[in-house]
């Protein structure tokens, strides 16, 4: 079972994600294009998807549900009850995917193949694939985040914090002060 703020965070860990109002419920956009919402009681993610994304989740979740738009299948909606906190992150990416632009659909790829695109120092491939997610491939944007930030994200542990800290120090960088 996860939360809205599973969902939440979930979005907004991935790149140029932006929280919006959509119809008086939070929802997350990337590029202007909207991706996931929440249902009006807070209960439901709603997700736009690839057709094959739905019909895939719709045959493995039997409380999904297709949203249609001009009788066209644009998206499902889940209940946040009925799916665990890894399969629901892995569903917001496949979301937001589908909506994002091309050149933030390649980093993002490139970040999850685990492909060496950055100036980040080596930290294993679940972190380095966690940062790439959240739009971080240089020390220049790790600066940008608390050392909390960091942990936060799935992958991200107290090793690959230690040697990111000793990277940035060895720049003469830190990272953002906690507010």
């Amino acid at each position: 079972m996860t939360t809205a703020a599973q969902l939440r965070k979930g979005a907004l860990d991935l790149p140029e994600t932006e929280q919006i109002i959509l119809s008086g419920m939070p929802a997350f956009a990337v590029a202007g294009a909207t991706f996931a919402w929440l249902s009006t009681d807070k209960k439901a993610a709603n997700l736009r998807m690839a057709p094959d994304a739905v019909d895939r989740v719709l045959s493995e979740h039997p409380t999904a549900a297709a949203i249609t738009r001009s009788q066209e299948v644009i998206g499902v909606r889940l209940p946040l009850a009925d799916v665990n906190g890894m399969v629901l992150n892995n569903m917001v990416a496949q979301a937001w995917r589908h909506r994002a632009p091309t050149r933030l659909r390649a980093a993002f790829d490139a970040a999850m193949s685990g492909e060496e695109v950055t100036d980040l120092p080596a930290i294993g491939r679940p972190a380095t694939r966690a940062l790439g997610a959240a739009g971080i491939s240089s020390l220049g944007q790790v600066a940008t985040r608390t050392e909390a930030e960091l942990s936060a994200l799935h992958g991200v542990g107290p090793r690959a914090v230690r040697i990111l800290g000793e990277a940035l120090a060895e720049r003469g960088l830190t990272f953002a002060p906690d507010e």
